[in-house]
């Protein structure tokens, strides 16, 4: 209980602060006490750890933003506060040769793509696939975190749980699958977890609780619409990026570094092309996992049309018993060049497709600076080259298309990895192109909280004269102080190409000194390039200022992402 004095002061405190503010400290209060029950379990956890052996447990995570890996921690925490050996581990710096030998493990990763583990766990899941293995000794449990909207919802997971099984190890809990809402669900698998851990004594799997009820793990979906659509670049440009403003009735809660969730609607002349070609009533009614659509409805909104997977295709083969080339084709190709036999049922078609795959987009805006009521996103149109002609992205275009007070569904997804840190701390942003966006959510965020911490933005793209984005409010952050440093990069501007790195390599000494007195480091955009090359950069650049050499530079920069000093939002 507080004394009275400090009861008066709160009260005082709370009348004070806005809506947005007593839900930041609901938030806040709540990570201290999940600590302190970390440090203080509760009676039932203790007394389920005294009455089991002291063990050796490795914990291994695979992750892309850090939810793997928060709740790795979280678990190795409470197994070690029970005197528990504890080995923590992320799935690429695992020795698969240790594997068994191990007698307790506990696996936590997500899935990416199309159904694929992500790149830190893939040599873990490549060696569970290359050969048989025998791992009788072995007790695990696996928990899955996954998006339900994609078609192979936990499919790393699943594949891991499989293949452990599949090896003669003992299942202690059956697989447990969490939807982007991992909170709940993963509370409960550590729960039981500490609750179902082995003893000598027990060689067989304990029994598990119940699981966490399906309502407490699903997306929450909001309804907006479009207030302000723009196109960023000007005459000239090559490209499209697309400043899009959605306004809500309802309050959104999400944060700098949180991404849009969106799935997009295929476009109603190919709908209305597949429903000819199956030779259907598009307002039939039809059955599809589990939800009832009108035919025309569900291709609109639900399934996937376009580039369909080989397994898609292979099942189709099947279905109408023919020889079907191993090709990604869209279905209204598939169906034009083998079309349905009318002794397969409509049903039974439908049910080999899968869901459209949702398109996640980086929040431009910031809660606080432009209102929880409305949320921006910077969308660049995709245009590519394929068979000779020139084809633009499916959600990128839909974007592109959308009118003033068009409607838009979406979903917050949260990205805990990519948050701002303490208002004192500087930060250092890498964003070029579409990367921008995150970086524009941060700095209007530390501006409209005043906060002391510097910010230094390294921003490029083609050309200065039609592609700087967000040109005015960035030069107008920075004459007001709220932009520290600007250095820019138009690779088109000059005969030898110029990037952010080069910039960046440029501002060596300074950019280390920075990176030396604590600032945090971000990065986002492209994956396969862009992010390579500005890890490269960083590298040279601590071993040069640090005058180390590059292995432990590298080490350095892994420690600032182990430290939560260096986030990466790449795509």
């Amino acid at each position: 209980m507080l004394t009275e004095q400090k009861l008066k002061s709160f009260k005082t405190f709370i009348q004070d602060s806005s809506r947005d503010e007593i839900i930041w400290m609901s938030g806040f209060l709540a990570g201290i006490s999940e600590k302190t029950a970390v440090a203080a379990p509760p009676p039932a956890e203790a007394a389920a750890a005294a009455s089991t052996e002291k063990l050796v447990v490795s914990v291994l995570y695979g992750t892309e933003t850090g939810n793997s890996k928060k709740i790795a921690t979280k678990l190795a925490s409470v197994l070690k506060n029970k005197q528990h050996k504890v080995t923590l581990k992320a799935l690429d710096q695992y020795n698969t040769n240790n594997l068994e030998k191990e007698t307790v493990l506990y696996v936590i990763t997500s899935t990416h793509g199309d159904g694929e583990p992500p790149a830190a766990a893939k040599k873990f899941y490549d060696y569970l696939h290359a050969k048989q293995h025998s791992l009788p000794n072995l007790k695990f449990a696996v928990l899955a975190l996954g998006d339900s909207s994609y078609p192979l919802f936990c499919k790393a997971g699943e594949d891991i749980d499989a293949k452990l099984k599949e090896a003669g190890a003992l299942q202690l809990l059956p697989l447990e699958k969490s939807d982007l809402d991992f909170y709940p669900v993963s509370e409960a698998w550590i729960s039981n977890v500490v609750n179902n851990l082995p003893t000598a004594e027990n060689a067989t799997a304990a029994k598990p609780l119940q699981p966490v009820e399906a309502s407490k793990n699903t997306k929450r979906f909001y309804r907006g619409e479009v207030r302000t659509h723009i196109n960023l670049n000007d005459r000239g440009s090559s490209k499209e990026t697309w400043h899009i403003e959605i306004s809500t009735n309802e309050s959104i809660y999400y944060l700098p570094g949180d991404s849009l969730g969106i799935i997009p609607p295929n476009a109603d002349e190919e709908v209305h092309e597949i429903v000819r070609l199956l030779n259907a009533d598009k307002k039939q009614q039809v059955i599809y996992r589990n939800e009832t659509f009108t035919l025309f409805n569900l291709f609109k909104t639900k399934l996937n049309i376009l580039y369909l997977p080989l397994r898609i295709i292979d099942k189709y083969a099947k279905l109408i018993q023919a020889e079907v080339p191993a090709a990604r084709l869209d279905l209204i190709n598939l169906l034009s060049l083998y079309p349905l036999t009318g002794n397969v049922a409509l049903e039974n078609f439908i049910a080999i497709l899968e869901p459209i795959t949702p398109r996640l987009y980086s929040i431009s805006s910031s809660p606080y600076a432009h209102g929880n009521n409305e949320i921006h996103i910077t969308v660049g149109r995709d245009k590519f080259s394929a068979d000779g002609k020139v084809k633009y992205g499916f959600c990128s275009s839909h974007f592109a298309g959308l009118n003033y007070g068009d409607e838009v569904i979406f979903y917050i997804n949260s990205n805990d990895n990519f948050r701002l840190p303490q208002q004192e701390k500087d930060i250092i942003m890498i964003g070029p192109g579409t990367g921008i966006a995150p970086f524009r959510s941060f700095i209007s965020h530390r501006d409209d909280e005043g906060a002391p911490g510097r910010n230094w933005l390294f921003f490029g793209d083609q050309h200065f004269a039609s592609d700087f984005l967000y040109q005015s409010e960035l030069l107008s952050f920075f004459d007001t102080g709220s932009l520290t440093r600007l250095n820019t990069a138009f690779s088109r501007d000059q005969k030898e190409k110029v990037y952010v790195q080069h910039r960046m390599l440029q501002q060596s000494k300074e950019l280390y000194s920075w990176i030396k007195g604590g600032a945090h480091v971000y990065v986002c955009g492209c994956k396969s390039t862009m992010a390579k090359d500005v890890e490269a950069a960083l590298i040279e650049i601590i071993s040069r200022e640090a005058n180390i050499d590059t292995k432990a530079a590298t080490a350095y920069l892994s420690r600032l992402e182990d430290d939560g000093r260096y986030a990466k939002d790449v795509y």
